[in-house]
């Protein structure tokens, strides 16, 4: 049978011997090696070593964190992270299908990782496992960015959802911000403009200029205008003259041919 071998990424001495010794006291067979627990280090190590099967790897590192160990190591290996972050963001990673230990570890919790590594080996081919496990570092390392679906909006007797898929565009006036629907009507929201063109979908809404965003569904006809300016028509319509500066025009025409 195959030796297993594990490596630990960790920068703090003590922990790093006593996961150790936890895990030769749950598999005895395994070869462990500890990597000094800094990402320029780790790196160095992985680019001149063969990577193991399982990495126990440590968030926060001496330089730096764990993200930018794997942006740069790409590690091979199946990875279990050990953190001290709190419950939110351990359910986040979690969405990503490594396995994680809560400092502090407890021996149930190393056990339980480690059952399920070797589960996940013993039923999964190895190429497979590798590309699998480079995808979930990918999508740690950049992970898809998760923009605005809804609003709620309070009114006199109700709260109300507004799906942003129902919005034609938005407006600033007075210094309030208003989202128009795809029927014509009208809720003030408590927003800039500027957080809104951070928050929406860029393949769905341009901030066309200072004043409005426009979602692509509600343009109807675009035209040029006076000094290079393009003028844009929606559905329903702005009660103004919604214009693309000069500056603006050749992105904004790339976005609508994208």
């Amino acid at each position: 049978m195959r030796t297993i071998k594990a490596a630990i990424i960790e920068d703090e001495i003590p922990a790093a011997r006593m996961l150790t010794n936890m895990i030769h006291a749950l598999r005895p067979q395994w070869e462990i090696t500890t990597i000094a627990g800094s990402v320029e280090e780790s790196v160095e190590w992985f680019n001149e070593n063969e990577h193991p099967d399982i990495l126990f790897l440590d968030i926060h590192l001496s330089d730096g964190n764990s993200f930018s160990f794997l942006e740069e190591a790409q590690p091979q290996s199946m990875i279990v992270f050990t953190t001290a972050y709190d419950e939110y963001a351990l359910q986040a990673f979690k969405a990503n299908s490594i396995d994680y230990l809560l400092k502090p570890i407890s021996k149930e919790q190393l056990n339980d990782s480690i059952l399920k590594f070797e589960q996940r080996t013993a039923t999964s081919n190895h190429e497979e496992s590798k590309a699998e496990m480079m995808e979930i570092i990918q999508n740690i390392v950049q992970p898809t960015k998760r923009y605005r679906t809804r609003f709620l909006i309070h009114t006199s007797t109700a709260s109300i959802s507004l799906l942003v898929k129902d919005i034609a565009f938005f407006y600033s006036e007075h210094k309030t911000c208003f989202a128009v629907t795809n029927s014509g009507k009208e809720h003030p929201l408590n927003i800039s403009l500027d957080k809104l063109t951070a928050e929406l979908d860029p393949d769905s809404f341009f901030r066309t200029n200072r004043q409005t965003i426009v979602c692509i569904n509600a343009i109807t006809k675009i035209e040029p205008y006076f000094l290079n300016r393009i003028v844009v028509t929606t559905q329903p319509p702005f009660k103004e003259k919604i214009l693309v500066s000069k500056e603006r025009a050749s992105k904004f025409k790339q976005w609508l041919n994208f």
